[in-house]
């Protein structure tokens, strides 16, 4: 059996062997759905034309049938009687009635068929009753006949009796309905077409603006909109999500120049300064200065290589999927990440906690806790305590400081990027304002949260994530960052 598709197939052919009638195939929504709408409508109505004629002409036909068959029943019944003289006037609707004996010889018909031979075919008569109904033209007129034979026994030999019932009605009604068909079915196409096409075109009407305008909108103004109509149908709803997937990318592009310009302006500074350590170190001539300048020119360097650290970090975070699956002991690498901390100028103070599964990228919690840390590290007066617990459905990392803590209305601005609440010391000790914003969108790529919460003495950052669902198997071991030099060098908050 062939499959669905090899009609298709075999159509999409014919139209490529003939480029007059791919021309003529309709190539717009509207023209399509109007050719469906019209064809679907045009097969229907010529089957039910067909139907309704069929049924029509079985109707009127079996009327006539009955008719010649009363009147033929009725003259056999005399005839078998022996008083076929005693036939009465014909019935109404039946024209003519003929009775043929077993020789072939005419023994009685209505004057209408005086002189016509047998209508019947000329066979053996076969005893008992028996009937035979057909369409023809006995009396040579433009309306057929439905002819009845009705065979039986009298006491004279078996005879075959005919009669024949008009089918002018039958004709005429059938004429009158072709025509009436002719007539309607091309004006009930046309109708269903111009409504089709009427109907398509105000639907797709939105359509067509929504594309327009999304074709004029350029990088330059992306802040222009589609309209959206007011029929809250399909077309409602995508002009709504075209101008949400605006609302974003206009966002993004505002978050993208917004970046460079910072990124930009804090690249700038330190270019400047290592330039002009490098011009001073070119005029001096003593070589005991040398080594000063030197060292502080390998600092600013530093710093410039940190930024380019955080900013290709930051350009991962925002191109990366989502974090692989993968079961960690954060309880594991929390410990790790603080053993391989060297020369803080605050201890870390931890308190033991039972092993908490999560999922995620070792080498990004990692530096999650890491960020917290050299934050932490930057205003903490004496003391930095760090905190895991667990339990229900969320693991909690805490961070605190016991320094001059965060103002609750810029406990949000702190996770925005190149942010600095205290700008001038901020430069002094090299940050950039990227590390609570690193934290932060390695935290959400992995499913938490990382807000700055109350305390009662200096700053308190909270990370909670999801814990690993129970079906993963054992934890990775942690293998620990990297061993870090003796400076720490935390990113600002302020």
């Amino acid at each position: 059996m062939a499959e669905p598709a090899a009609p298709r197939r075999l159509l999409l052919h014919g139209l490529r062997r003939l480029p007059g009638l791919r021309r003529l195939w309709p190539t717009t929504v509207r023209a399509r759905a109007t050719a469906g709408a019209v064809a679907v409508v045009a097969l229907a109505l010529t089957l039910a034309s067909y139907v309704l004629l069929g049924l029509l002409e079985a109707n009127l036909v079996r009327g006539a049938e009955e008719d010649a068959l009363r009147q033929a029943q009725t003259v056999a019944r005399l005839a078998a009687a022996g008083n076929l003289d005693r036939v009465r006037p014909l019935v109404h609707g039946v024209d003519f009635v003929q009775v043929v004996g077993a020789d072939g010889r005419v023994v009685l018909a209505t004057p209408n068929l005086a002189g016509v031979p047998p209508i019947g075919p000329v066979e053996p008569p076969v005893p008992g009753r028996r009937v035979r109904a057909w369409k023809g033209r006995p009396l040579g007129v433009e309306h057929r006949q439905q002819v009845v034979q009705v065979t039986t026994d009298t006491p004279t030999g078996t005879i075959t009796v005919y009669a024949g019932a008009s089918l002018r009605d039958v004709d005429a009604a059938d004429d009158t309905t072709t025509a009436a068909l002719a007539f309607g079915v091309p004006l009930l196409l046309l109708t269903v077409g111009l409504v089709t096409w009427r109907v398509t075109g105000r639907a797709l009407g939105p359509v067509e603006a929504i594309r327009a305008e999304v074709a004029a909108i350029t990088d330059r103004d992306l802040h222009r909109r589609v309209p959206v109509p007011d029929t809250r149908d399909e077309v409602a709803r995508l002009a709504q999500t075209m101008n949400t997937t605006l609302d974003r990318l206009e966002a993004s592009g505002v978050r993208q120049r917004r970046f460079i310009a910072d990124a930009s302006h804090e690249l700038r500074s330190p270019i400047t300064v290592l330039r002009t350590q490098l011009e001073v170190a070119l005029a001096v001539r003593d070589p005991e200065l040398w080594p000063e300048l030197i060292g502080g020119a390998l600092e600013d360097t530093e710093r410039l290589q940190q930024l380019a650290v955080d900013l290709l970090l930051l350009a991962r975070i925002d191109a990366a999927q989502p974090v692989a699956a993968v079961p960690l002991d954060l309880t594991a690498l929390v410990r790790a990440a603080v053993d391989a901390r060297l020369g803080d100028r605050v201890p870390v103070r931890t308190e033991p906690a039972p092993p908490l599964l999560v999922t995620g990228s070792e080498l990004w919690l990692t530096r999650v806790v890491t960020n917290l840390l050299d934050n932490a590290q930057r205003f903490a007066d004496r003391e930095v305590r760090l905190v895991l617990s667990g339990g229900g459905h969320t693991v909690v990392l805490e961070v605190t400081d016991d320094g001059p803590g965060i103002p609750p209305e810029d406990r949000e601005r702190v996770f925005e990027r190149f942010t600095r609440l205290d700008d001038a010391r901020s430069r002094d000790h090299g940050g950039a304002g990227l590390g609570l914003a690193i934290a932060r969108d390695l935290t959400a790529h992995h499913g938490g949260t990382l807000t700055a919460e109350d305390s009662p003495r200096g700053a308190r950052f909270v990370v909670r994530l999801p814990p690993a669902p129970p079906a993963l198997s054992a934890p990775t071991a942690p293998k620990g960052p990297p061993a870090r030099s003796s400076r720490s060098r935390p990113d600002p908050r302020r």
